[in-house]
């Protein structure tokens, strides 16, 4: 026969779930393995913060065991110069280091959105008057304007993210101001104006929706910078104090022993991996915004 007849809907082999996941994997291919990877550490350091009362063996501010004791079975990170666990004291600290960058990210990103928003889509003198006030504070380099603020305010970690925030919004205004002003340039808010659209909802229904990509994905690549410079603070003993189990304020007990390595190495390891990951699911996103990016 020259033709075979057609196979029924019923007689078709089904595709296995296993066949479908191996194509999902094929698809993504080796060079979404970072972004993956950065999800995975990320989610997992969320899910640890919110659980980790419940599963901990230890205490993070008791004795656990012998003071300086190096890394054994029953503590995997040694203990500290007054015996607490590293380990527990590290994982800890993701409930301290986690919400200080999210929160420091939400207030900067808020409020240099809207002042660059405002400063781009009015011009002339708001935009004058309000980029200067940014360019002001980015004349300071930011460790030493954070320092400045933290030591003025107090050492805390609520002084601590008012300081971050003070360093890290005209950032974002700055970004702001010129998304909006290339997109005003287009030809759709021209219509917009044409067809006689009041000026706040062309802002916020023409031009913003256009301008969120590239926040984002700096917002992403932040959060490593923000826990950086949060535990710079601590370290110097401008953020966290004792005995809260903070990174930064972990890395400065364990320099205060040099000599027993392990002090230092689980908040130094957290850090590195928050900080990567971060960057990480930055250069992600960056490839799911532009599709340039993805040839």
């Amino acid at each position: 026969m020259l033709f075979s007849p057609p196979v029924r809907a019923a007689e078709r082999p089904r595709p296995r779930l296993s066949a479908g996941i191996g194509r999902a994997f094929r698809r993504l291919g080796w060079s979404h393995l970072p972004l993956i990877f950065a999800i995975v550490v990320l989610v997992g350091l969320v899910v640890i913060a919110i659980t980790i009362p419940w599963w901990t063996p230890y205490d993070p501010v008791a004795l656990a065991g012998r003071r300086l004791q190096p890394p054994s079975a029953a503590h995997w990170l040694g203990t500290d110069a007054l015996g607490r666990d590293v380990l527990v004291r590290t994982l800890y600290g993701t409930r301290y280091s986690l919400p200080i960058a999210a929160a420091v990210l939400a207030v900067a990103v808020g409020l240099g959105v809207a002042i660059g928003a405002l400063a781009g889509f009015l011009g002339g003198f708001v935009d004058n008057v309000l980029m200067r006030l940014a360019d002001i504070t980015l004349a300071f380099p930011p460790v030493l304007l954070a320092m400045a603020i933290a030591a003025s305010l107090g050492p805390g970690l609520v002084n601590t993210a008012l300081a971050l925030i003070i360093v890290w919004w005209p950032i974002y205004a700055r970004l702001m101001r010129a998304q909006v002003l290339n997109v005003k340039k287009l030809d759709h808010v021209d219509a917009a104006i044409v067809g006689g659209v009041k000026p706040g909802r062309l802002l916020f229904r023409h031009i913003m929706p256009l301008c969120w990509s590239p926040i984002f994905v700096n917002m992403t690549m932040d959060v490593g910078q923000v826990i950086l410079l949060a535990a710079g603070l601590s370290f110097i003993g401008l953020g966290a104090q004792p005995p809260t189990p903070e990174w930064g304020q972990m890395i400065a007990e364990g320099a205060s022993n040099f000599y027993c390595w392990w002090i230092a190495l689980g908040p130094g390891m957290a850090i590195f991996l928050v900080s990567l990951s971060s960057n990480f699911l930055g250069d992600g996103l960056r490839d799911f915004a532009d599709p340039r990016s993805r040839q």
